[in-house]
């Protein structure tokens, strides 16, 4: 492997990033959550976290309900936000595109509800970045995994691997290979 091959992010790494990025157009003021269904290391779908299409967006308004700054500071109002996983999964139905057999990638664990959309689609693998479920959620997402409906694995973005992002963010990308070793790439 050559020096330039070790600077390349895996496909999990990839693919997280991709999902980090769709979580920068997150409407939700509580949690910035992005993801992205993938099939034979192709993106079939995006999503992010936030209102219905054609609601108004809580960052938009400052609020989620009058009087909340967001949706988690209420224990009996529903939050707004359409989640990630399953606007990615509303993205591929709106758009005739299969999900059966595919892996979907987010930045938070999915929650009971988004899980069980996941299996339905026939999505099999659940790649995420930080923990959610607590309790007896977790029990209910053991008996999906138990059951062999699903595979969840908590991964990681190197730190290597967001240096290296982060300089391809900042600075342009598409030059001659001597200029990005200016720039340290």
């Amino acid at each position: 492997m050559t020096y330039l091959e070790e600077q390349r992010p895996n496909w999990d790494e990839y693919f997280l990033m991709i999902a980090k990025l769709a979580a920068t157009r997150s409407t939700c003021l509580a949690f910035p959550v992005g993801a992205v269904i993938v099939k034979d290391r192709q993106v079939l779908a995006t999503g992010y976290n936030g209102s219905p299409t054609g609601s108004v967006h809580c960052t938009a308004q400052g609020f989620c309900y009058p009087g909340l700054t967001s949706c988690d500071a209420s224990s009996t109002l529903p939050s707004r936000a359409v989640h990630a996983e399953a606007n990615a999964i509303a993205q591929a139905a709106k758009h005739g595109i299969n999900t059966n057999g595919s892996t979907i990638y987010v930045t938070l664990e999915p929650c009971i509800s988004c899980l069980k959309l996941i299996i339905s689609s026939g999505i099999k693998e659940v790649f995420y970045e930080t923990d959610f479920n607590k309790g007896e959620k977790i029990l209910v997402r053991d008996s999906f995994i138990q059951d062999g409906l699903v595979i969840l694995k908590k991964i990681k973005l190197s730190s290597e691997t967001a240096k290296r992002a982060a300089l391809f963010l900042e600075n342009p990308t598409s030059v001659a290979r001597d200029k990005l070793e200016d720039l340290h790439l």
